[in-house]
């Protein structure tokens, strides 16, 4: 045998065309257009970050600061070392516009600006103007550009006035684009710019007040960030620096892209696996038309290996050009689209075809096809030459052989590997793949239980032909259920879990958590105003409760006299600043679960009270000491006691909390939460702002609000990407009831000849149809309610409720796509004549 043989005969052979494969092919593209189409958008976002770091982050490096300015010491750092330096304070604020009950406010995220503000990138202003122009002053009166967005919800036009704190603005424009917007990260208000000298008399930037200082530097070309990193770290390790530059200037936004990008291309994976079952029905299909070729192959002395070979290298080439359609249409989509999708991001980004998302697309589609292909193929080698005179019947054997399936199993492992790879996500690949395995063999499973069902139901029900006839047919010899159910069912039960998570935390958000969540949350309260914002708050019956705490920020650097994060690594509590209070006596709720409060008296040496399921992460133990520094001074404390702190309430939790004695002269500020009916908030925050203009609220009806945008967003791209899988099912779906046409045919010629009439006929279609389909959707339901448990619990680490509503949608759905995708081709069995169908088989 020589391939050069085998290959002349598969061309000769496909000169009749591709008729038959339309499934095989549509398939093949749809997965690998998708997973192409994803890898080429998040290609060009990380391309754009990449490329546009320095206009991202607003300079080639960056300092950052909490509660704080940079000192003397940290400045002049700086300066020695950037061509220039830009000074940005940010903090959260009230706009406020108009005076009295009628006064408008709406909560902001205020940056101030020095004159070197921007470094790089240019602001976009409506009307267009330079930025200093904008912010200087006009009649005594320092100008600020406002996000549309907050000034349209205080109704304010370019030249009215509003306040921040106790100081009053003009609104010089109105901000269209901010080049370092992309850093900002989850805001809880629109953007407003300010100059920075402007906000002096404001009182929003008093000590204890919550702002962070971010300083841009300019470097010289050529500068070693590395090297400075290592500098600044070294110089000021202690102090709370944060450090960026312009390798990842929105690292945040960065590592969203990655794992949504990630996470779009499992997905695909799994229509590509709802294809595979496609391929292989198509696969089948087409071989099984070609039994009679093989067979007189056989009879002119080929071998099975000949036969193989044939029918692998057709196979391949048509594998190709479903991939070579994918990777098209996985490059022109994004393209196309590339205005609407760029029009969607913070930062300028051009869609551009590049090689890698195409080869990984490409990679996984060949993959995929030789997987679910192989199979199908191996059963030539089982044709006789005695097929020619006889119908040998569905009887040749199913597995492969234990070379072929060595091959299988070493495709199906190679896939395991590039996803894990490949995907940036290693353990979430694993679960995807391990979930999409279970779904098939599970849909398999059930595939098998319906047509034993139906074959037991089928001798029960007398009296009507009708249901007799479509369950008969669905217990039959022939595969058509477990084609429906395979693919169908895997398409669904993506779609499913989807509905499932998605229902789960809009419940969680817009349900549990308004329960327990309060009305209000206050920050930058000052000492002498506590008071005073207690006793408006406690005579006011509409508010059933206040909780509030002095606050400070500090970095825990040294554990037991050890680097702490050389104990605690990388544990959220150990990376940057953290929310730091004293009490002299436990708060009220608070539950001590080891050791001991320290006295209300206590004056000795700093003691610690430390939240019990973070020390148990860190490790930590009664008596280990812990070394924070705030705001440059370093206070090491011992551990007293561990309690329980519950950060999913919504009210005040700290990890730390210290004896007043430990922080005695530490400037800081109050924060509180008011749990009040919702007729009294407008009051309580018109009332608290009148007195105390600098106090910022930040009501959790709108930041609910804002995450909820976020995830609707998230679950909008997760369920386009689902579609696709579920498009892909409907393909496959289609090919099965094309395939079983002509079966249909003639089991619609049989029963006329028994007597059926054409309605009879077309009840058992539909009802088989339908039934197929609500199996799928049922078997999707179960599997879709399990992955969205496991996401639920084990991800989200939150509770699973099972939404009834997008399930009952789920098996309608199956059900209907079922019937409609049979009734198509059930026009050409009704309208055969039986005479004729009978004697083209006899």
């Amino acid at each position: 045998m020589t391939l050069a043989l085998a290959a002349r005969i598969a061309r000769r052979e496909m000169r009749g065309g591709l008729g038959g494969f339309t499934v095989f092919l549509l398939c093949l593209m749809l997965g690998v257009a998708a997973i192409a189409a994803v890898g080429t958008v998040r290609s060009a976002i990380e391309v754009a970050i990449r490329d546009q770091g320095a206009v991202l982050l607003g300079g080639d490096a960056e300092m950052s600061f909490t509660y704080r300015y940079a000192s003397e010491a940290e400045r002049g750092f700086m300066e020695r070392r950037a061509e220039r330096v830009a000074e940005v304070v940010d903090f959260r604020s009230m706009a406020v516009a108009g005076a009295g009950e009628t006064a408008e406010r709406a909560l902001t995220q205020v940056k101030g600006v020095d004159a070197a503000y921007p470094l790089t990138g240019r602001l976009v202003l409506d009307p267009d103007m330079p930025l200093a122009e904008a912010l200087a002053d006009v009649d005594g009166v320092p100008g600020a550009v406002l996000d549309p967005v907050l000034a349209d919800r205080l109704g304010l036009a370019v030249g009215d006035r509003f306040r921040l704190g106790l100081k009053e603005f003009r609104v010089a424009a109105r901000l269209l684009r901010e080049p370092d917007g992309a850093t900002s990260g989850f805001t809880f208000g629109p953007r407003s710019i300010v100059r920075s000298d402007a906000l002096a008399g404001s009182g929003l930037l008093e000590p204890g007040s919550l702002f962070d200082t971010h300083y841009r530097l300019l470097l010289p070309a050529g500068s070693d960030l590395d090297a400075l990193k290592r500098e600044a770290e070294a110089a000021f390790r202690d102090t709370g620096l944060r450090w960026r530059d312009a390798r990842r200037g929105a690292p945040g936004m960065q590592r969203f892209v990655e794992r949504m990008g990630s996470f779009l291309v499992l997905v695909g994976l799994a229509g590509l696996a709802v294809g595979g079952v496609g391929i292989g029905a198509a696969v089948t299909s087409y071989l099984e038309g070609r039994v009679e070729t093989m067979a007189a192959l056989k009879a002119l002395g080929a071998e099975s290996r000949m036969i193989f070979a044939v029918y692998l290298v057709q196979i391949g080439v048509l594998a190709g050009i479903g991939i070579a359609l994918g990777l098209v249409l996985g490059a022109a989509l994004p393209v196309l689209a590339g205005p609407l999708i760029a029009a969607r991001l913070p930062i300028p980004v051009e869609m551009v075809v590049t090689g890698r998302p195409l080869a990984e697309a490409g990679l996984y589609g060949a993959l995929a096809a030789a997987l679910f292909a192989l199979w199908p193929l191996a059963r030539t080698r089982e044709v006789k030459a005695a097929a020619l005179f006889r119908d040998l019947g569905p009887g040749r054997r199913q597995w492969p052989g234990w070379r072929l399936g060595l091959v299988l199993a070493s495709i199906a492992g190679l896939l395991v590997v590039v996803a894990t790879s490949l995907s940036g996500v290693p353990t979430l690949a694993l679960w995807t793949l391990g979930g999409v395995a279970a779904a098939l063999v599970v849909l398999a499973l059930a595939a098998f239980a319906l047509s034993r069902i139906a074959r037991r139901m089928g001798k029960r029900a007398r009296g009507r032909p009708a249901l007799r006839l479509a369950l008969s047919a669905i217990g039959g010899p022939r595969e058509e259920a477990r084609a429906v159910v395979l693919s169908l069912g895997l398409g669904l039960s993506v779609l499913a879990a989807v509905g499932q998570i998605d229902a789960n935390l809009r419940g969680a958000i817009a349900e549990d958590l308004p329960e327990v969540a309060p009305s209000y949350f206050f920050v930058d309260i000052q000492p002498d105003q506590i008071e005073g914002f207690r006793a408006r708050l406690d005579g006011d019956r509409a508010v059933t409760k206040v909780e509030a705490a002095p606050m400070l920020r500090g970095v825990v650097t040294e554990i037991n006299g050890r680097d702490a994060r050389e104990v605690a690594g990388d544990h959220w509590v150990v990376r940057g600043d953290r929310g730091l209070t004293y009490a002299a006596v436990p708060p009220e709720g608070t539950r001590i679960v080891a050791g001991a409060w320290w006295p209300e008296d206590y004056a000795g040496p700093p003691q610690m009270s430390f939240a019990r399921e973070e020390a148990e992460e860190i490790g930590l133990r009664l008596g280990d000491r812990v070394t924070v520094n705030v705001l440059g001074r370093d206070i090491e404390a011992g551990i007293t006691s561990f309690r329980e702190v519950d950060f999913g309430t919504g009210g005040i939790g700290f990890v730390m909390s210290m004896n007043p004695a430990a922080l005695a002269g530490a400037p800081h500020s109050w924060i509180a939460t008011v749990h009040a009916d919702p007729s009294a908030e407008a009051a309580i925050l018109r009332d608290l702002a009148s007195v105390y203009p600098n106090i910022t609220a930040i009501r959790v009806r709108d930041v609910v609000d804002r995450v909820s945008e976020a995830l609707a967003a998230i679950a909008r791209a997760t369920a386009i990407a689902a579609g696709v899988t579920l498009l892909t099912g409907v393909v496959v779906l289609v090919g099965a009831a094309a395939a079983g046409e002509r079966a249909r045919v003639f089991e619609a010629a049989v029963l006329k000849t028994l007597g059926a009439t054409r309605g009879l006929v077309l009840r058992s279609f539909a009802l088989r149809s339908a039934l197929m389909g609500a199996a799928a959707g049922l078997v999707a339901v179960g599997f879709g309610a399990g992955a969205g448990w496991a996401v639920m619990v084990f991800v989200m680490e939150g509770a699973f409720r099972f939404e009834p509503v997008s399930a009952l949608s789920i098996v309608v759905g199956g059900a209907l796509a079922t019937l409609v995708a049979g009734l198509l081709f059930a026009l050409r069995p009704l309208a055969a004549r039986p005479a004729q169908v009978l004697r083209a088989r006899d």
